[in-house]
C-alpha cells in the first residue's frame, strides 16, 4: 500500500519516517518564544519554563482530588508511595515527549500518524479522545462543585456554566501563549499556597508520612487500595500530557540542529521536573491532608470532594474550607486550558483536520457536559464523586495506548538519530510501560469478574 501523501507537499523522508518534515500543530504558537543560546543558565531556564507548568496541571485536576481524599481518607498515609513512585514516572515519560518533539519536529500524535496505518492511528486517536474526554469530564465536575460551594451555585448549573470557558480560552489563545503559561502559573501558585497552609493546620503526622512514602505490600493484597492506587496513576500520569508536551515544547525558538535541540531537552527537561515537583507536593497535600483529618474517624469513608469540604469547616476552621474550595476552582480552570491545547493538537496531528479553537473547545465540552449533567441530576453530590473517580480509572486504561507508542518512537535510532534513549533509559522506560499495563490488565480482570 503506498503511503498517504504528506499534506502542504512536504517531502518524503529517507528513513524513520515517511514524511521528511510535518506542520507543525499549533502553528500560531510554533517557535514564538525567543531563545538565546548564548544567555547564561537562569535566563534561559526562564525562558524555557512554561511548558512544564501547563503539564503539571494536568497532574493536579480535580479528578486527582477524588482519588487522593478516598485513598488518605480510606488507608491513611498508605499511598503516598503511589503518588510519588506516579510522579517519578511522569517525569521520566514527559522527559521522553518533550525530547519526541524536539528530536523529530513532531508530536506524538503526528508521530503515530506518519508511523502507523491509517486504521492503527484512527484507532489511537479515538482511545486518546476518550482520555480527553474523561479528564475533562473531571474538570467540569471540579469547576462546578467549586461554584457551588463558593457561590451557591446549583451543581447542574455549575456544569452548564463551565461550556463559557470556551470564550475565554479564546481570548487568551489570542493574547499569545506566555500568556498563557503565565495565567497557569499563577493559578498553580494559588493552589500551592492554599493547600500549604491547610497541610499546615492538619498537624499531619510527619513520621507517618516518611513512612508512607514507602511503598508496602497492603497496596496490592487490598482489592480496595489497588483499585484507588490504579485511579491514583490514571490521574497523576495523564495520557493527554504525553501528546501535549510533544507540542508546546516547539513554541520555543531554539537553533533546529543538533546543538540546539540537545539545548532544548536539557531544559525543557529541568523545567518539566520542577513543574512536576510542585504537582507532587499539591497531590501529597492532598491526600496528607485527607489521612490527617478523616482517617481513623466516623469520617474514614469520606470519599466526595462537597462531603470534604464541608467536613473541613468544623474540624479545621472555616478558612480552610474556603481555600479548599477556591484551590479546587483554580485547579478546574487550569485545567481547562490544557484540555484545549490537547484536544487541538491531538485533532491536528492525528487527522490533520484544523478546527477553530472554541468549536474543538466546545465539542470537548459537550462530551463532558452531557453525562455530567444526567449523572449530577440522578445521583447529586454523591453520583459526581463516584464518577470522578471512575473517570480517572478510565484514564489510566488509556495509558497504555499513549506510553507504548512513546516509548517505541524514543527507542529507535533510525528516527531519533543521537537523541535515541540510552540502554538504561529505554530499559526503565520499558519496565514503566510493563508496569501501567500490568495495572490495567489487573483491573480489568476485577471489574469484569470480581
Amino acid at each position: 500500500m503506498e503511503p498517504q501523501q504528506p499534506p502542504d507537499g512536504v517531502q518524503k523522508a529517507d528513513a524513520g519516517w515517511r514524511f521528511a518534515r510535518i506542520s507543525p500543530t499549533l502553528p500560531e504558537a510554533f517557535a514564538t518564544i525567543r531563545i538565546n543560546p548564548s544567555a547564561g543558565f537562569l535566563r534561559t531556564l526562564f525562558a524555557f519554563m512554561g511548558p512544564g507548568l501547563l503539564i503539571a496541571v494536568g497532574y493536579m485536576d480535580p479528578g486527582n482530588w477524588a482519588t487522593d481524599i478516598a485513598g488518605g481518607a480510606q488507608f491513611g498515609y498508605l499511598l503516598l508511595s503511589v503518588i510519588l513512585l506516579s510522579n517519578l514516572m511522569a517525569m521520566v515519560l514527559q522527559h521522553l515527549s518533550l525530547k519526541l518533539g524536539v528530536a523529530t519536529g513532531r508530536d506524538l500524535a503526528q508521530a503515530c500518524r506518519d508511523n502507523y496505518s491509517r486504521p492503527v492511528s484512527l484507532m489511537l486517536f479515538v482511545l486518546c479522545e476518550i482520555a480527553i474526554a474523561a479528564c475533562d469530564l473531571a474538570e467540569v465536575i471540579g469547576a462546578a462543585i467549586a461554584l457551588n460551594l463558593l457561590f451557591g451555585i446549583p451543581l447542574v448549573a455549575g456544569v452548564l456554566i463551565t461550556a463559557v470557558d470556551v470564550l475565554i480560552v479564546l481570548y487568551l489563545q489570542q493574547r499569545g501563549f506566555r500568556i498563557i503559561e503565565s495565567i497557569v502559573g499563577g493559578l498553580i501558585g494559588v493552589i500551592f499556597l492554599c493547600f500549604l497552609y491547610q497541610v499546615i493546620i492538619s498537624q499531619p503526622e510527619f513520621a507517618s508520612i516518611l513512612g508512607g512514602l514507602i511503598p508496602s505490600p497492603h497496596i496490592v493484597q487490598n482489592p480496595n487500595a489497588l483499585y484507588i492506587a490504579i485511579g491514583i496513576l490514571g490521574a497523576t500520569v495523564m495520557p493527554h500530557n504525553l501528546y501535549l508536551h510533544s507540542s508546546i515544547i516547539q513554541t520555543r525558538d531554539y537553533e533546529r540542529n543538533d546543538a540546539g535541540k540537545a539545548l532544548a531537552i536539557r531544559f525543557g527537561t529541568i523545567d518539566s521536573t520542577i513543574s512536576l515537583a510542585f504537582a507532587f507536593f499539591i497531590n501529597a497535600a492532598i491526600l496528607i491532608l485527607a489521612a490527617a483529618t478523616f482517617h481513623g474517624t466516623e469520617y474514614a469513608n469520606v470519599a466526595d470532594i462537597s462531603d470534604a469540604h464541608n467536613l473541613l469547616t468544623p474540624l479545621l476552621g472555616g478558612f480552610a474550607a474556603v481555600a479548599f474550595a477556591v484551590a479546587l476552582l483554580a485547579s478546574g480552570q487550569s485545567s481547562t486550558l490544557t484540555g484545549t491545547l490537547a484536544g487541538q493538537i491531538v485533532m491536528e496531528g492525528f487527522l490533520n483536520l484544523r478546527l477553530p479553537p472554541w468549536l474543538r473547545r466546545l465539542i470537548t465540552r459537550l462530551i463532558a457536559i452531557i453525562p455530567a449533567v444526567i449523572v449530577t441530576s440522578l445521583y447529586g453530590e454523591r453520583g459526581t464523586g463516584q464518577l470522578l473517580v471512575f473517570s480517572q480509572v478510565i484514564l489510566s486504561m488509556q495509558l497504555s495506548f499513549a506510553v507504548v507508542p512513546l516509548v517505541m518512537f524514543t527507542n529507535d535510532a533510525l528516527k531519533m538519530g543521537k537523541f535515541v534513549n540510552p540502554r538504561w533509559l529505554a530499559l526503565l522506560a520499558w519496565s514503566i510501560a510493563i508496569v501501567i499495563m500490568t495495572l490495567n490488565i489487573y483491573l480489568l480482570v476485577t471489574f469484569f469478574f470480581g
